[in-house]
């Protein structure tokens, strides 16, 4: 199998590069979009609770342990990904920061990484592009009342987010184009 290469941008692990198996659609963040999102969200990254919910290569999950959040839920579909990004917190010796689970978004059972408290307070939203699921996964955030007030929520997504309708009392804070992707910081407001 062919391994895809991302490099942590900062903090404890900077500079480290990942190698993750390449599986078709995965398209890790690139570094430059990832060092402007960290930028927005380093007042906010220090003792978070994130959650990334299409972990993927966990490029950004990575990023936010390396910058001293303190946990990463990482939620991703594959079978072979899930051992990958296992594999890497026991690398990093970050396995008592991180958990990985397995499943797929739009959940047919309830998931059985939902916090009773500290609630996710950074959320990363970097769904499979052309299938929709930056809405519903926004509503769903909400649904399961799985966001501590005020959190900050990261989408990105193909070059038609704007038609994107968020939740009541949410509100753009940042939103950027980089050629063919669009990407945005959210503040979720009780």
């Amino acid at each position: 199998m062919q391994k895809g290469e991302v490099r942590i941008i900062g903090g404890q692990w900077r500079g480290r590069k990942l190698h993750f198996p390449t599986i078709p659609h995965l398209r890790p963040t690139p570094n430059r979009i990832r060092e402007t999102l960290f930028n927005w969200l380093a007042p906010e990254l220090s003792d978070a609770h994130c959650l990334d919910l299409f972990a993927g290569s966990g490029a950004l999950g990575f990023e936010a342990l390396s910058r001293y959040a303190q946990s990463v839920i990482f939620v991703e579909q594959s079978t072979v990904l899930v051992s990958y990004l296992k594999a890497q917190l026991k690398q990093l010796a970050a396995e008592n920061r991180a958990r990985v689970y397995q499943g797929q978004f739009p959940f047919v059972t309830k998931p059985s990484f939902k916090p009773k408290a500290p609630l996710f307070n950074i959320v990363f939203l970097d769904p499979p592009f052309h299938q929709n699921l930056i809405g519903p996964a926004c509503a769903w955030l909400v649904q399961e009342a799985l966001l501590a007030p005020e959190s900050k929520i990261y989408i990105e997504a193909e070059a038609r987010l704007r038609d994107l309708i968020l939740p009541e009392n949410w509100q753009i804070q940042q939103w950027k184009t980089a050629g063919q992707v669009q990407y945005a910081l959210i503040k979720s407001s009780p």
